[in-house]
């Protein structure tokens, strides 16, 4: 199946339903009054997410989306049907904006959480409700309203606890299929990996995280060169980002630690949340290398930027440093959930009201 990670909808909620204007007419009655009933409020629009989606393709080909119109009011005080509401299903991570003004109207992050993105119209009255002693025929009734009509963006972010990250061709493709069941595309040209992999990696019995493999970041993605504008915002989402650099290319005239400063660098272009997220280097392709010359590049690197943080030598073909790498990262996210609860725990105490309970 084709990943589209975007769609333009539009959603209709569905009109009220009119009043009705009618008079009590039976045999021996002659002057019964005013009997019309109410109408039917109109179908709300929602948006559910459903965990079985991982893609808005479906969107491409399908983008008016209605809700049922409420029914009218009736003689003998009979009230109109409601119109049925209209659940879309929506892959989880689906961002929801507003086609107009680009306005963020929720975010489905949840199995079964449900958006309402356009509310049915009210019910019409009808004429039974203006009877009174001095108007003991009304003819009067009222329409029903119509339902919201709106225009939609819908994005989807992947939902993953790491994040690969790198130049093309550094080996990300290979690493997620090395230690997930992920089956990306490889080979040996820049660009093979056209649309975001998600794997999960599994280290046990209750023990395992998502990892999303994007394409490739070049300079100026943060300004839509080669793909990584499209897809950078599945990295927002992600807890902890791993760095790939390629410390054996086919150009020996690369610099690793330019490209290394232009990936951060277009991180930072499109978001601080996202450059300031924890990141950890990755020197992949170590088969390639005698032990001598990867301890040299990785020196060499490490002093040109200045890098503080957690590094790894890995072969994502071999495996070497692999099984070290995932580890670390478990025991690493296993603290940030943790963190996390705890910092839940904490803010339902302080709303916590005692007079409420």
């Amino acid at each position: 199946m084709k990943f589209v990670d975007e769609a333009r909808i539009k959603v209709v909620a569905g009109d009220g339903g009119n009043g009705c204007a009618s008079f009590r007419r039976e045999k021996y009655i002659p002057k019964g009054g005013p009997d019309g009933g109410d109408g039917g409020n109109g179908g709300s629009v929602y948006l559910v997410a459903d965990s079985g989606l991982n893609t808005l393709v479906d969107f491409r080909t399908q983008r008016m989306h209605k809700a049922e119109r409420g029914q009218n009011g009736m003689g003998r005080e009979r009230s109109g049907r409601k119109g049925q509401d209209l659940h879309v299903r929506v892959p989880v991570g689906t961002r929801v904006l507003e086609g107009e003004t680009g306005e963020l109207l929720g975010e489905l992050l949840h199995h079964q959480q449900e958006l309402l993105v356009a509310k049915g119209g009210e019910r019409g009255i009808g004429n039974v409700h203006f009877k009174s002693s001095t108007n003991r025929t009304p003819r009067q009734f009222t329409h029903g309203t119509p339902g919201e009509r709106r225009e939609l963006n819908l994005e989807l972010i992947l939902l993953a606890d790491v994040g690969l990250l790198g130049m093309p061709n550094a080996g990300k493709s290979s690493l997620i299929s090395r230690i997930s069941s992920a089956r990306p595309k490889i080979a040996d040209y820049p660009f093979t990996t056209l649309y975001p992999n998600l794997g999960v990696v599994s280290l046990g019995s209750g023990r395992s995280f998502v990892v999303a493999d994007i394409p490739g970041v070049i300079e100026g993605a943060a300004e839509g060169a080669g793909l990584g504008l499209q897809f950078l915002k599945h990295l927002s989402r992600t807890r902890l980002l791993l760095h790939l650099v390629d410390v054996a290319p086919l150009d020996e005239s690369v610099d690793y630690a330019v490209e290394v400063k232009q990936i951060e660098q277009e991180l930072s272009r499109y978001s601080a949340e996202l450059v300031d997220k924890e990141r950890w280097l990755v020197l992949n392709k170590k088969d390639l290398l005698p032990d001598e010359t990867f301890d040299e590049r990785c020196r060499e690197l490490l002093e040109a930027v200045e890098w503080d943080g957690p590094v790894y030598g890995v072969s994502a073909v071999t495996g070497e440093g692999v099984k070290s790498l995932i580890g670390d990262l478990m025991q690493r996210l296993e603290a940030i959930w943790h963190a996390e609860r705890s910092l839940d725990e904490e803010t339902d105490d302080e709303s916590w009201d005692p007079l409420r309970g």
